[in-house]
């Protein structure tokens, strides 16, 4: 996927949260969630500005996991350590969608290298198809406002 469609993933995922949030009677948390979603829904594909292989190390559930924990530290320098542990998920989920929506196109990925050589892919729509990217942005979008618009 290239940007609109990992960010439309992201807010998709991160849509549910969102909601459970607001109920929860904290708008401005859900508020700071899906900012830090869409932060972080691109960060995997810095691995084009490095040198390693795209799709390589950023794109694992060992990353995912090593972020989000990093964030979640980071975050609790500034703010509670409930906030921070909830930024850091989020951040980990938003990341986890990127993985995943890679996991869609033909090229794949390989989630738990270097644990296991495993390539998964659904091979459904490349990752340059722009329909299927502005489909995605569009549906995240829309689940994040309904989730947290239609909730009690």
């Amino acid at each position: 996927m290239y940007w609109r469609g990992h960010v439309g993933i992201a807010l998709l995922a991160y849509a549910p949260v969102a909601g459970a949030v607001r109920v929860a009677g904290a708008p401005e948390l859900a508020v700071l969630g899906a900012a830090v979603a869409v932060a972080f829904a691109t960060l995997p594909d810095l691995d084009h500005r490095l040198p390693v292989s795209h799709r390589g190390p950023t794109h694992t559930v060992a990353f995912t996991v090593a972020v989000g924990a990093v964030v979640a530290v980071a975050t609790a320098v500034v703010r509670p350590p409930w906030t921070a542990a909830f930024v850091g998920g989020v951040a980990a989920l938003s990341l986890t969608s990127h993985v995943a929506g890679d996991a869609i196109t033909p090229m794949g990925i390989w989630p738990f290298r270097p644990l296991s050589e495993r390539h998964v892919t659904l091979d459904l729509t490349p990752a340059a198809n722009p329909r299927a990217n502005r489909l995605f942005l569009g549906v995240g979008a829309a689940a994040l406002a309904l989730s947290v618009t239609l909730t009690p």
